[in-house]
């Protein structure tokens, strides 16, 4: 029996391979991260609790997208934790790419 943190791991990780086709070759070059809380140090674009974080790639360092699980597991009470991931991690890859969110993921 995984625990909730090993579940919501899993999700992110399931939820990540969902990104292998628009990534394409870039795929190798971005890490997928899950930690428990954000760092106490917001970007100052950020405003509340961040539910994730972007660190573009510099030099030889990969690309790396954090999705952080307190925050997330909080917003989600009540609605599809799978689907908060989701959305979290589609904004993310969106600003990696540069991209309008509704191109990584278009409405259906």
């Amino acid at each position: 029996m995984a625990t909730r943190a090993e579940a919501f791991d899993d999700l992110v990780i399931d939820t990540a391979q969902r990104f292998r086709g628009v990534l394409g070759r870039r795929w190798g070059d971005v890490e997928f991260a899950v930690e428990d809380i954000p760092p106490s140090d917001p970007q100052g674009w950020e405003e509340g609790v961040p539910l994730a974080r972007l660190w573009p790639q510099q030099g030889l360092l990969p690309a790396r997208i954090v999705v952080y699980r307190r925050p997330v597991e909080t917003i989600s009470r009540g609605a599809d934790q799978a689907e908060v991931v989701h959305e979290v991690m589609v904004e993310q890859v969106a600003r990696l790419l540069g991209v309008d969110p509704d191109e990584v993921d278009p409405p259906r």
